[in-house]
């Protein structure tokens, strides 16, 4: 069920990784080389990705590799967003991923994230699809549109300050190719030629009520490649196990990258989901334990393996 398994998301911006713990993200490269080794020796044939970074900077790759974390990844991946929240334009992406192809020469380079929202305009959305999969598609292995839903609006996103952000904040809430209300984008029918060349990124939620339209969709669009998360945090939660199942099992007839992310509360240092976990060897507890159930080096059908 999981092809590809991802480090964490975006560990260099602050509202997923907390750096006035962890300044010189020492504690992070322990987390992430105990889960690769973890990994690993649970299937040595998970691609095993590090967490993508936003924004793209090549000097924080340089800090990483120097910790030797790029000795227990098999992936580099960015993220970025051009047209909505980076200060550079979309026509630089093949420059950008080039920056990180010269500090990991040895690594490929996937774009885990690239997205641009219809908040201003949908017609700018549009356009969006379009240039990215002219820049991206072919450029790199692999790319993931972010996202397939708009995010709703009742819900949050995860963010450090919130609505305090502006238009910063709102700008994640129109990032889908599919509104709120289940109407599709005009961006929808742009993406749709991309749909076998191009992934989605869709998180969801803690028994998300939209995960059977989002499958539905998918499998209408002809996505292959998906990514979406796992939460660490969320298994804590009362039946996570039997979410987690349910999750995996409606996403089987798809390359699945599996995101590994997000410290419980009761774990970190600090009792937010940033924090670093006080023990890093239960973050590569939880990944080898999730490849074992779902990308077993042996593999097993999902109800023998049980539930719960």
């Amino acid at each position: 069920m999981i092809e590809s398994v991802m480090f964490w998301n975006e560990p260099n911006n602050k509202s997923h990784w907390d750096p006035a713990i962890d300044p010189d993200w020492s504690q992070f490269a322990t987390m992430i080389n105990l889960a690769g080794q973890a990994v690993a020796d649970v299937n040595p044939d998970v691609t095993r990705v590090l967490g993508g970074i936003s924004p793209i900077d090549p000097n924080y790759i340089l800090r990483l590799k120097g910790m030797g974390v790029l000795d227990n990844v098999d992936v580099v991946a960015v993220h970025g967003f051009p047209l909505d929240w980076n200060l550079w334009q979309i026509g630089e992406w093949p420059a950008k991923v080039a920056e990180i192809e010269a500090v990991a020469p040895d690594h490929p380079v996937w774009v885990s994230e690239v997205g641009v929202g219809s908040f201003g305009a949908e017609e700018v959305q549009v356009f969006g699809v379009q240039k990215t999969a002219e820049l991206l598609v072919g450029r790199v292995p692999r790319a993931y549109w972010y996202s397939l839903f708009d995010l709703p609006r009742e819900w949050e996103a995860t963010t450090r300050h919130k609505e305090a952000e502006g238009s910063s904040y709102y700008r994640h809430f129109y990032m889908g190719l599919i509104r709120e209300d289940g109407t599709p984008k005009p961006s929808l029918e742009a993406y749709a030629p991309y749909a076998d060349r191009m992934g989605i990124m869709q998180w969801f939620h803690y028994e998300d009520p939209r995960l059977p339209n989002a499958v539905a969709w998918l499998k209408r669009l002809g996505v292959r490649h998906l990514r979406t998360g796992l939460s660490w945090a969320d298994s804590f939660r009362p039946n996570a196990l039997d979410w987690f199942d349910r999750q995996m099992e409606a996403l089987q007839d798809f390359d699945v990258m599996a995101t590994f992310c997000f410290t419980p509360e009761h774990l970190g240092v600090e009792p937010h989901h940033t924090s670093p976990p006080r023990d890093p060897q239960q973050f590569a507890d939880f990944c080898a334990a999730m490849v074992e159930r779902y990308a077993p080096a042996t593999p097993v059908k999902l109800h023998s393996a049980g539930r719960g």
